[in-house]
């Protein structure tokens, strides 16, 4: 569950690189823009891979990511649009409170495993 639930909000996130394809800009300043709205795409897949090998390193990366940027989301979204505090909270629950989910989740798995099974966890 934690890996498809990562999957489907690493793809939410990508979303918004699309809005680097505006008119008046080269293509090549288009693709630029859109890379360099993709790397936290390619941050959070690093953290999946990472989490699908180590639940417990994973799940601690997807839990300090989701609740490290939820205040940093939340004054930005709150200053540029002068949203209310519940409209903003809201934009946390959509961008940052998945990851904060999964980071549970890996963790919670990886606990249950390690419970469940200690022969296959071997610390190295």
């Amino acid at each position: 569950m934690p890996r498809i639930i990562s999957i489907l909000a690493i793809l939410f996130v990508s979303m918004f690189a699309l809005d680097s394809f505006v008119p008046g800009l080269t293509i090549w300043q288009q693709l630029g823009a859109f890379i360099m709205h993709l790397i936290p795409t390619f941050v959070l897949t690093a953290f999946l891979l990472v989490a699908w090998k180590w639940e417990l390193v994973g799940g601690v990366l997807f839990l300090v990511t989701g609740l490290g940027l939820s205040p940093f989301v939340f004054l930005l979204n709150y200053n540029r649009n002068h949203f209310s505090v519940g409209a903003s909270i809201g934009v946390i629950m959509m961008i940052t409170f998945p990851f904060v989910v999964v980071g549970i989740l890996f963790l919670v798995s990886h606990y249950l495993k390690k419970k469940n099974h200690p022969e296959l966890h071997i610390e190295s």
